[in-house]
């Protein structure tokens, strides 16, 4: 039996090997099980100015500040999860502004949303939700193996750059990653004529981005309740054995 197999049993309560595997270091070669492996990946193409930018990185960093967060941790089979972050835009723009990060309570999570809070903010121009999938997918299994592989994907557009859409999703999904969605609608300023043809951004979050066991959509209505929208999210996704709810949640300032 696969060591994540193992792993998936016992958050379910079948076996005891929470307490074999915890404390005991990885061998060489061999990745570091935790509960969960989670990517979060941050929409910064122009549609998100300067100020909607901050407050993404701010939502995330108090996030990770919360108690209850680090409570969840520490809840789990294991009482560890790695994380790591990175911003995307264009098809070929995605940039890893932390690494992944073997988190385990207060102090180690203080240490991520540190590293946020110190990271550059950039800028670029189009929106490749297929491009932050396929680059997120590449990135599990580097020193860490958890029960679940999640992926968590915040953004206020639809796919304009890159490949499909689909052709992403469709192999991320293959591989057992489990695709989660923080769309932010933004009603400032008045739609485009083309944002006015485009299906609505929560809708297409739900039907074309999110998927796999368990998979939801967090809905931040404007930038300003994005830090409550991102911190009940990733309280949710960290649980070990998440208990099922609604498939749209939605977060108001």
């Amino acid at each position: 039996m696969r060591r994540r197999e193992l792993l998936r049993h016992a958050s379910a309560g079948l076996l005891a090997a929470p307490a074999l595997l915890a404390g005991r270091p990885a061998r060489a070669g061999e990745n570091e099980p935790v509960d969960v492996e989670l990517v979060l990946a941050v929409d910064v193409s122009r549609s998100v100015d300067a100020e909607e930018q901050e407050l993404q990185f701010r939502g995330y960093a108090a996030a990770f500040r919360d108690q209850r967060l680090a409570e969840g941790i520490q809840g789990g089979p294991l009482g560890a999860i790695a994380v790591t972050l990175f911003t995307w835009s264009d098809w070929n723009i995605q940039d890893l502004v932390v690494p992944w990060t073997r988190i385990d309570g207060p102090a180690s999570a203080a240490r991520f949303a540190d590293r946020l809070d110190a990271a550059p903010r950039q800028t670029y121009l189009y929106t490749s939700i297929s491009g932050a999938i396929d680059y997120a997918a590449r990135l599990f299994g580097q020193g860490y193996e958890g029960t679940r592989r999640v992926v968590d994907i915040s953004g206020d557009g639809v796919n304009n750059s890159g490949r499909p859409l689909a052709q992403a999703r469709t192999e991320a999904l293959a591989q057992g990653i489990v695709l989660n969605g923080l769309a932010v609608v933004d009603h400032t300023p008045a739609p485009s004529q083309v944002a006015l043809l485009q299906p609505p951004l929560d809708d297409y979050y739900r039907h074309e981005v999110i998927g796999g066991p368990g998979a939801f959509l967090m809905v931040a209505e404007g930038f300003r309740s994005f830090e409550g929208a991102v911190r009940r999210k990733i309280i949710r996704e960290i649980a070990s054995n998440p208990p099922p709810g609604p498939l749209v949640e939605r977060a108001y300032a």
